[in-house]
């Protein structure tokens, strides 16, 4: 089968999370011996940030961490749908895209058919930015591959796009696993974008606090830190990374004894069973987890065996003294949650996910032009 997608960018992670995933899924389907062809923004602003902070160093560590995944980078008012889509089986439209090419692409499949076309939902605009994600033109799409049920709910509700699927993220086992070689650095590190105030409260209180309390040697990396964050940062003892190449994350992992996850707000209340894809990267990777609450409305997990729940920072404390004063807690945690990416959350599975979901449409056929 021939997959083409199109994202905001492959290469860059820059602020740019659903670049995980999306390798992660290409990968696997090389594997298989699919092909597949992945289109980008030449000036995706993740991308461009990145270089302008970094130089070239990214890119071609990223080359060497992926050999397999290439990108093309395109113009917008040059590029050539007709040979872009040359030979497609399925093509993958993920959000971070403009209007006009979600448009584009959904009339080809219109005057054209001969391939499936899905739109891939993954962040919180559905519920943030309502109109932006209202104005994507998907009546022309197969459907749409929602990264979790409430997501899908939504869709299905306000009648966005003819289908939709539940498609979660998940870990790249070839990549995210444990490294026993790695010199211990630290107690505690945390991988995550400081963000636009969507969890500050909680950082505080999850994280900067509990580090604080405990005297615990940690150690952030991340972007779009502001100077008051740093600030908060430096009081707090943790020491800060900047901006860490996901590729590396399995080794950072390895270095500390445990980390947290503290998840954006909107998730928390407005689309809740959907975790972060530094869950299921973390726990593939073998190290302990401590993860302020989220509701797990999909059994995703079990929460108590593939990692600890802290209800407040008081708990948080509390949870993080017991892993890191009780080596047996922190093996078995560590090994259940890395069993239950292994059963149920690689890329693997999501694949062979949107294979059947492939599977279920009908051969797409050219439908005449609807008059204007």
């Amino acid at each position: 089968m021939h997959v083409v997608m199109f994202c905001h960018s492959l290469v860059s992670d820059w602020n740019h999370g659903n670049a995980h995933f999306l390798r992660g899924v290409c990968s696997e389907l090389l594997a298989r011996g699919h092909t597949v062809e992945v289109f980008e923004p030449q000036d995706a602003w993740s991308r461009m940030q990145l270089e302008a902070e970094h130089g070239s160093a990214p890119s071609l560590g990223f080359a060497r961490a992926y050999p397999e995944l290439h990108s093309r980078r395109y113009a917008p008012a040059t590029l050539d749908l007709d040979q872009a889509l040359e030979g497609a089986d399925l093509v993958l439209v993920h959000e971070w895209n403009a209007h006009a090419l979600v448009r584009a692409l959904g009339l080809h499949r219109r005057r054209h058919g001969g391939y499936r076309l899905l739109f891939h939902d993954t962040h919180h605009r559905s519920v943030t930015d309502t109109p932006a994600m209202a104005a994507y033109a998907l009546e022309d799409y197969d459907g749409v591959l929602a990264f979790g049920e409430v997501l899908r709910e939504l869709y299905e509700r306000r009648g966005w796009g003819r289908r939709a699927w539940t498609w979660h993220e998940a870990a790249d086992v070839r990549r995210f696993r444990p490294l026993d070689d790695e010199p211990c650095e630290g107690d505690l590190v945390w991988i995550g974008n400081w963000g636009d105030g969507e969890r500050q409260a909680e950082l505080d209180s999850f994280l900067l606090g509990p580090v604080r309390a405990l005297g615990l040697r940690a150690r952030v990396h991340g972007v779009r830190y502001p100077d008051d964050a740093l600030e908060r940062l430096r009081d707090a003892g943790i020491s800060y990374g900047g901006w860490l190449p996901n590729h590396e994350a399995p080794r950072v992992f390895a270095r500390y004894r445990v980390t947290v996850h503290v998840p954006r707000r909107p998730y928390v209340q407005a689309l809740p069973g959907i975790p972060t894809i530094r869950v299921f990267e973390a726990l593939a990777c073998g190290i302990p987890l401590v993860s302020a609450p989220w509701r797990d409305t999909e059994h995703l997990f079990a929460a108590g065996r593939d990692f600890l729940v802290a209800k407040d920072g008081t708990s948080m404390r509390a949870r993080l003294r017991a892993v890191l004063n009780d080596h047996a807690m922190a093996q078995s945690l560590a090994q259940h949650g890395r069993s239950t990416i292994l059963a149920r959350h690689t890329c693997a599975h999501r694949v062979d996910e949107l294979l059947a979901i492939h599977a279920q449409l009908q051969p797409a056929t050219p439908e005449p032009e609807r008059l204007a």
